[in-house]
């Protein structure tokens, strides 16, 4: 597996060795002890699959503490631009995202460390979405920022006239509202 850095620290592309020959291919998706030696030591706890058709928006989610999640998420089936935004107020990045387009192609997965919210937008015509998560789901601790804040300036990638919302990711606050949980 090659780890490449992106524009925010701790937010990392995992690209794993991919074996093709004549019957197709095959590749590690996950090993634990080479996670920990190349990225960090953490224990992952929940997988969790979304499908999802073209134009569909997820996000951006996350967590507050104590039940934050650090996730590594990755297509199986289609392709996604994958986006973060660094909500550590305390980090030189705060407020800053970082997309990278995720496919059952190019196998990338990538890295999302606690502090983050996270969504993706559907680029193919249907999407199996995978993701692995350090700590349970807890209702009672989702948070959001307004997947089209200005302030953030986010490319989906979609016309917006296609872009297909849950009625939930429509009320979540701006960046500038929200009293940032994470340091």
């Amino acid at each position: 597996m090659e780890v490449i850095k992106t524009a925010i620290e701790g937010v990392v592309i995992l690209e794993p060795r991919v074996f093709k020959d004549a019957r197709g291919y095959f590749f590690e998706s996950f090993s634990q002890r080479e996670f920990e030696e190349k990225v960090c030591r953490t224990t992952f706890v929940q997988d969790n699959e979304s499908y999802s058709s073209y134009g569909v928006v997820r996000g951006l989610h996350f967590q507050k503490p104590p039940f934050t999640q650090a996730k590594i998420v990755r297509v199986v089936q289609g392709a996604v631009l994958d986006v973060v935004v660094d909500l550590r107020k305390s980090s030189p990045t705060y407020g800053q995202h970082v997309a990278v387009e995720l496919s059952g192609e190019n196998h990338r997965q990538l890295f999302i460390p606690h502090g983050f919210a996270h969504g993706f937008s559907v680029l193919s015509d249907e999407v199996l979405f995978q993701y692995k998560c350090d700590n349970y789901y807890a209702p009672q601790s989702e948070g959001g920022i307004l997947w089209n804040d200005p302030s953030l300036n986010i490319d989906w990638r979609i016309p917006a006239d296609q872009i297909i919302l849950s009625e939930k990711d429509t009320r979540h606050p701006l960046l500038k509202d929200y009293c940032s949980v994470f340091e």
